[in-house]
């Protein structure tokens, strides 16, 4: 009788998740550098949490997304409202969620690469905080697409400051 074979059967593999926000503490340095420019000197706060927050603000940013699903036949698109919410602590510590988007074709989450606004507004805002005076950014007006709410993990969560109605 020949030997019995095993089960070889190898698991689907799951999905990735792919998180519905993330903190960037690889560009500190950026925002180190601009807050240096005003004598200010912080850390980041690697804790993602509201316990101990002494300020949050809410803003937007821009940042570059592609779909993470590999069938998706999407292609990248630039966003310039990517949700953020900057966060003061203790101790002179900052922290800031960035928070993904939803693909418009699959619904699948997308996480941003981000551009220079990042540093720029983390490092206004903190200034602000910090009773510096800083000259409103220059916006460019140009015709927008809607924003798609229901794609935005920001609106979600409450911390989107072009909420639409969802």
């Amino acid at each position: 009788m020949p030997p019995k074979k095993k089960n070889t059967k190898i698991p689907p593999k799951q999905p990735e998740v792919v998180p519905k926000w993330l903190m960037h503490p690889e560009l500190h340095g950026d925002v180190s550098r601009l807050l240096a420019e005003e004598d200010i000197h912080m850390s980041f706060h690697n804790v993602d949490s509201d316990t101990e927050c002494m300020e949050d603000w809410d803003t937007n940013i821009v940042g570059r997304f592609k779909c993470q699903d590999k069938t998706c036949k999407s292609r990248s698109w630039v966003s310039g409202k990517v949700a953020i919410t900057i966060r003061l602590y203790p101790g002179e510590r900052y922290n800031a969620r960035v928070y993904h988007q939803g693909c418009e074709k699959c619904d699948s989450i997308s996480v941003p690469r981000l551009d220079d606004t990042y540093a720029e507004r983390v490092a206004n805002r903190l200034k602000i905080w910090h009773g510096v005076e800083v000259e409103a950014p220059a916006y460019e007006r140009r015709t927008e697409k809607p924003h798609h709410s229901q794609l935005c993990e920001g609106c979600k969560a409450g911390h989107c400051r072009s909420k639409s109605i969802y």
